[in-house]
């Protein structure tokens, strides 16, 4: 099953553990490929640098570079499909779809409402994390 995270689902999955967090660790056992492209990993990169998220990084004892790093050698990257302007609220999360589509992902995987009010796009489900761990669990 190959799912794209989009960056909230990322760094909730890379900060803390719970649900999300078992989207890594089913990637890390090869259970489902994450698929990315380089402007997804760019927004991780500036997302984790936030002040906001120091803390969490430091309980961690890692780095956002470290985050990064080791989520972009976790994933598969691909160059994002050209797609018009879908999502009217937010243009940016346009790139998780796009990414998605050059994927051939089976589901696309956010927290952000205006990604998940799509509900699917050209056929791939959009879904909370909980929804994508409830449907990787039922495909074992």
């Amino acid at each position: 099953m190959r799912l794209v995270l989009d960056t909230n689902a990322a760094i909730s999955a890379l900060l803390w553990s719970g649900t999300p967090g078992r989207l890594i660790e089913a990637a890390q056992q090869r259970t489902v490929s994450l698929v990315s492209s380089a402007p997804l990993l760019a927004e991780l990169r500036g997302v984790l640098s936030r002040d906001k998220f120091a803390g969490q990084l430091q309980a961690k004892g890692l780095t956002a570079e470290e985050i990064a790093d080791g989520y972009a050698a976790l994933v598969t990257i691909v160059v994002p499909a050209v797609i018009a302007p879908k999502i009217a609220k937010d243009a940016a999360d346009d790139m998780v779809v796009a990414t998605a589509l050059a994927a051939g992902a089976d589901l696309i995987v956010s927290g952000d409402a205006h990604v998940l009010d799509l509900k699917n796009y050209q056929g791939m489900p959009i879904v909370s994390a909980a929804e994508a761990v409830k449907r990787v669990e039922q495909r074992r």
